[in-house]
């Protein structure tokens, strides 16, 4: 029955989706089927797990709250619920300018939910979740919030302080995980390099890794957000010694001259970050670095910009994302800075950026042409199976696109023969016979 049907919309980051997996799998506890789709218009109720970190990710939601209120105006939808990030930041306004909302929730408001549902919350669920993607891989939230007072952003004005999750949870919710049938699992926190800082008096990443190793069902372990201020220097022999932690550092570093970093309120400035770059580098061969940048922070002049740019020239890292600054309320730099880069230079900085980018991700790909490399079957889309290697995360990574004609199993490794390549994707043909270990 359309009444019994419940639709939750994620939008925004992967620790956005950990938060609608735990809640879907709550809501089907109590007798209501779930989906997870922005489209479906078949639910009774929809709840929408919204973003507000920036401009851009604030339109989406709002449009998408706009888009859901029609479908209740109609008759197509009885219930419209809202949650998360933006709700957290703007719920009054909100409440004020779309009133075809039931009723808003900000973040970490679950059992406020279940009770407007009607479901009474199952403590022996906490660590479930009702995982919504392919199935194959999965996130792992080992805390909420953020402890650092970087100047243009909200998070932790939206999201509090940094509370780590305790190790003997986490393990337990990554059980669960390999027991459904996880074999990829992403560690996320908005700074994974904190972790256990406020719980333990001490950083307690490397030891949730070497037991979360014991878990033999998981192939690869991704590592998301690490911080360059403070690095735990004692992941580098673990990601070292054990294969089935990706070779993948994703360490955004926003900036490089020791003028913005400062402006910025980043607790690391230029030989600092240089440092564990280097450090990473040496004492992981073979590993991909991530980052992301921003364009057009208040203080940053065209000779900043440059060195930017030739810091990106010189280092060419593997992945790299760039965002024109955006004056966000509730941030240092909204109260102290005027934006005073013009929205065309921003777009023009952030252009050039990843331009460079793109000869150098074009450069690294071409490299890789007549290698062969394990990758794991995403799904299949049109006349290619999509799939990554070690080296690219889901939804913000480059793919490997194999011909169809292959008949290949998402969710399952191969070895695959890379044959072409182009700026931002590889192109492959498996090596016969059959899947690697774990198919």
């Amino acid at each position: 029955m359309k009444n019994k049907k419940i639709n939750i919309v994620t939008l925004g980051c992967s620790k956005n989706v950990v938060d609608s997996e735990k809640l879907l799998r709550q809501i089907k506890s109590g007798g209501y089927e779930v989906v997870h789709n922005a489209d479906d218009f078949s639910a009774g109720t929809v709840i929408i797990n919204t973003c507000g970190f920036i401009n851009d990710a604030k339109e989406e939601s709002v449009d998408t709250i706009l888009k859901y209120v029609r479908a209740r105006e109609s008759g197509n939808i009885n219930n419209l619920y809202v949650m998360g990030c933006l709700s957290e930041r703007y719920m009054e306004d909100l409440k004020t300018e779309i009133p075809g909302v039931k009723r808003y929730f900000g973040v970490n408001n679950i059992n406020d939910i279940l009770d407007e549902l009607g479901i009474r919350f199952r403590e022996d669920m906490r660590n479930q979740r009702e995982i919504s993607g392919p199935g194959h891989y999965a996130y792992l939230k080992v805390s909420e919030g953020c402890d650092r007072s970087c100047a243009f952003c909200a998070i932790p004005a939206i999201r509090g302080k940094c509370v780590s999750r305790p190790l003997e949870e986490l393990l337990n919710e990554a059980r669960y995980l390999a027991d459904s049938g996880v074999r990829e699992l992403i560690l996320i926190a908005q700074d994974l390099s904190y972790y256990g800082l406020d719980l333990y008096k001490a950083q307690k990443l490397a030891e949730l890794l070497t037991e979360l190793l014991k878990i033999e069902s998981f192939e690869w372990i991704r590592l998301h957000y690490l911080y360059p201020a403070n690095f735990p220097m004692e992941l580098i022999p673990i990601m070292h010694e054990n294969p089935r932690i990706c070779r993948y550092i994703d360490i955004p570093v926003q900036h490089i001259t020791d003028k913005m970093l400062g402006l910025m309120k980043r607790s690391h400035n230029r030989a600092e970050t240089l440092s564990v770059l280097n450090k990473l580098r040496q004492g992981i061969p073979g590993s991909v670095f991530r980052t992301t940048l921003i364009a057009g922070h208040p203080g940053e002049t065209e000779d900043d910009f440059n060195e930017l740019l030739e810091f990106v020239r010189e280092f060419r890292f593997d992945r790299l994302g760039v965002f024109a600054y955006s004056h966000e309320e509730d941030t240092f730099a909204y109260n102290n800075y005027k934006d005073e880069v013009p929205e065309e230079v921003k777009e023009s900085r952030v252009s050039a950026i990843m331009e460079l980018q793109q000869e150098i991700s074009s450069e690294l790909n071409e490299k890789l042409v007549g290698k062969v490399l394990k990758v794991l079957i995403d799904r299949r889309e049109g006349e290619f199976f999509a799939g990554r290697t070690e080296y690219d995360s889901p939804e913000v990574d480059q793919e490997v696109l194999i011909p169809a004609e292959y008949d290949l199993k998402p969710g399952y490794f191969y070895q695959v023969l890379i044959t072409q390549s182009n700026e931002f994707d590889l192109f492959g043909k498996p090596v016969p016979p059959d899947p690697l270990k774990g198919e």
